[in-house]
């Protein structure tokens, strides 16, 4: 970790202490992100490269405002949360009870996804246990990992989970060998027939999730405080995400080269990354086919104990606040009880979930929460960086306020999608 008191480096020296931006990358981007982009692929061809370049950017804007928040005001996206309302029940006002309520649903559903998206890879490689097995070994791995591990070490394991899912994907993308012509006309913005909803999900959907809002925590961690690590944090940030866009693109061209052409179709969600391994096995060899299964459990591993980790110290900030403990940094620490409570909660209930037919009202319920998450962040967002909670200086301009407000009405229809599609 770095020394709370250090002071913000020189230009040459930012370089050296990327991190917290990594980690957000690696945890927002699933495997079920890559399975969407690579069906947007297969559908479309390079039709909606654009879309994938114009999501990368809202996901700068977004995460770029969390930590301007952070760093400008030096209080948590939790404490902006809690500014905007009175107290309704107890010490919370609407955002942090809309918050109380969606953390514990999301994180019983989530929990049981993140172990069978984990698992996946690990049975087909080593069938030895079941998926069911793996998927537990994974939430403890995850929980114990969290449970005695610090920052400092979390974010050396994700930045190397990083290089190995770039290594994985970016290799897949130069063995398929693409048609660069063809990928440059991906750039001028289209829509064919049928895509609209396949381009919003493209552009809302990758490296968007509740972590974004834990930037600012892993910002905290690393030590990184007030408006002198703004250059510092703006960097880390954009190359996280110009990361993240290199992930979409490439996975983009093997569905294009290797699925669109052949008219190959893969199942929805995590497990059509296990048909992508069939038709790699098939087509390359048993080499490939296992580079790319230690890839997949990459990508969904780094994103459990992301989620293990991050959203953890976030669900301790709304405890510290419900208990009236905000000016309190120490009540909000990985050595809580809060937060291993929490990172308990993602790791064994929802092991019940593995053996049982989800329920649909809790399915329900899980849709609506997550569905509305990310138009509250962004829309949160931009009440907070126009209101003289931060100085001047450090308020969002044209440009900013355009993405904000560009990302806020972009996932209110994919909201408003999901509840059509839920309720119907």
């Amino acid at each position: 970790m770095t020394d709370q008191n250090a002071s913000p480096p020189e230009r040459r020296g930012r370089w050296s202490l990327i991190g917290p931006g990594i980690v957000v990358a690696a945890t927002g981007v699933g495997a079920g992100d890559l399975v969407a982009t690579l069906i947007a692929g297969s559908r479309f061809g390079y039709a909606l490269l654009w879309a994938a370049i114009v999501g990368t950017l809202l996901k700068i804007a977004l995460a770029e405002a969390v930590g301007r928040w952070t760093l400008a005001s030096e209080r948590t996206v939790f404490d902006g949360w809690s500014s905007l309302g009175r107290p309704l029940v107890g010490r919370l006002n609407w955002a942090g009870l809309y918050f109380g309520v969606y953390v514990v649903v999301w994180g019983f559903v989530y929990g049981a996804a993140a172990m069978t998206s984990t698992a996946l890879p690990l049975a087909a490689l080593f069938p030895v246990l079941d998926l069911k097995a793996w998927g537990m070994l994974s939430g403890v791995a995850g929980l114990l990992f969290v449970w005695f591990g610090g920052y400092g070490l979390f974010e050396k394991v994700m930045t190397a989970f990083v290089g190995l899912m770039f290594v994985t994907v970016v290799s897949l993308a130069v063995l398929v060998a693409p048609d660069i012509p063809k990928l440059l006309t991906g750039l001028w913005p289209a829509l064919p027939q049928g895509s609209l909803f396949y381009t919003l999900g493209l552009i809302g959907g990758v490296g968007g999730t509740i972590t974004m809002a834990a930037y600012g925590y892993w910002l905290n961690a690393k030590g990184w405080k007030g408006s002198g690590w703004m250059a510092t944090m703006r960097l880390d940030n954009r190359v996280a995400y110009l990361v993240t866009g290199v992930f979409v693109i490439a996975m983009l061209i093997v569905g294009a080269e290797l699925l669109h052409a052949a008219g190959i179709a893969l199942q929805g969600g995590d497990r059509g990354l296990l048909d992508l391994d069939k038709v790699l096995r098939e087509r390359f060899g048993g080499p490939v086919s296992v580079l790319f299964l230690v890839g997949f459990w990459a990508t969904s591993f780094s994103s459990l104990l992301g989620v293990w980790q991050g959203v953890s110290l976030m669900f301790t900030d709304f405890v510290t606040h419900a208990r009236g403990r905000a000016g309190d940094p120490s009540a909000r620490s990985e050595r809580t009880r809060s937060f291993r409570a929490y990172a308990l909660w993602l790791t064994f209930p929802p092991m019940i979930l593995l053996f049982m037919d989800r329920p649909f009202g809790l399915i329900v319920a899980y849709g609506v929460l997550g569905a509305l998450f990310m138009p509250f962040l962004a829309g949160t967002l931009l009440w907070l960086l126009n209101s003289g909670r931060v100085p001047a200086e450090w308020r969002s301009g044209w440009l900013s306020n355009l993405m904000l407000g560009a990302a806020a009405v972009l996932f209110a229809v994919l909201a408003g999608r999901e509840l059509i599609g839920l309720m119907s």
